[in-house]
């Protein structure tokens, strides 16, 4: 298993902040990804310029990814 995956699954169920191309930031309680680094995220609120928008849930596509860390 590689690094990038153990740290993936240690995250599920927990609050991530994902950091997307475009300026975007979004975070939500992780729930699950695949080997795209798609991700579905639940009580998801997305940070934009100042305006934040929320979802209950949200796919996020792996190609618009920078990073992903553990959220405050």
């Amino acid at each position: 298993m590689t690094s990038t995956v153990a740290l993936l699954k240690n995250s599920l169920n927990k609050q991530v902040l994902v950091k997307l191309k475009g300026g975007r930031e979004i975070r939500g309680l992780l729930r699950g990804f695949d080997q795209h680094l798609n991700l579905i995220l639940e009580n998801a609120e997305e940070s934009r310029e100042g305006q934040n928008r929320r979802f209950d849930y949200m796919l996020v596509r792996g190609d618009n990814v920078i990073f992903i860390s553990p959220a405050p």
